[in-house]
């Protein structure tokens, strides 16, 4: 292995999204089914595992502060950054409630719950859909073509063409991004 050759694989990955139009059709709805929920008055909510994890916090992040132009802050928030949430749900409930317990105490019917996954059989995020379930909560993955439970679980999925976590991982920031984007841009269209 090399670093071209990571590279090219990285791009092999971007340009099979580039293409797939039913991929750009259901990125499409997603968007447009959080900006109805936004201006419903409800709240996106992001949660992963690892470097999921990070991408979760990321695109909360996009939706709270900036994208591409200042302008006020959406609603959104990720599972995954309160240590002391975290720490005390998996100690008193087990690893696997650590999303799910927090979705029943914070979520409410209309929000929109992006799950990431890279393998799509993560307990916690399965536990977390399940919870979603119940209270309204309409769910997105994101996973690769695995897509373990989780990909028949979703409302909303996307599987990236890949079984490798660097570029399934690579193809979630550049499909977060494109319905960041979007979801900027119609919310706050004049």
């Amino acid at each position: 292995m090399n670093i071209a050759d990571e590279m090219q694989q990285a791009a092999r990955v971007i340009q099979s999204l580039v293409g797939d139009t039913e991929m750009h059709r259901t990125m499409q709805a997603i968007a447009d089914h959080c900006v109805a929920a936004l201006r419903a008055g409800n709240k996106l909510i992001f949660a992963g595992n690892g470097g999921s994890a990070a991408d979760a916090q990321h695109f909360a992040a996009e939706m709270v502060g900036k994208f591409y132009f200042d302008r006020a802050g959406m609603p959104a928030l990720a599972l995954n950054t309160d240590t002391s949430m975290l720490t005390a749900i998996g100690n008193d409930f087990g690893f696997e409630k650590v999303f799910a317990r927090q979705l029943e105490a914070n979520g409410r019917k209309g929000d929109v719950f992006f799950a990431l996954s890279t393998s799509g059989a993560s307990a916690n995020i399965l536990e977390a859909i399940r919870a979603c379930g119940g209270l309204g909560i309409t769910t997105v993955g994101l996973t690769s073509v695995r897509g373990g439970q989780m990909a028949a679980m979703c409302d909303f999925g996307i599987l990236v063409p890949d079984r490798s976590t660097p570029r399934i991982q690579e193809a979630h920031t550049v499909i977060g991004h494109a319905i960041c984007a979007y979801i900027e841009d119609r919310y706050f269209q004049k």
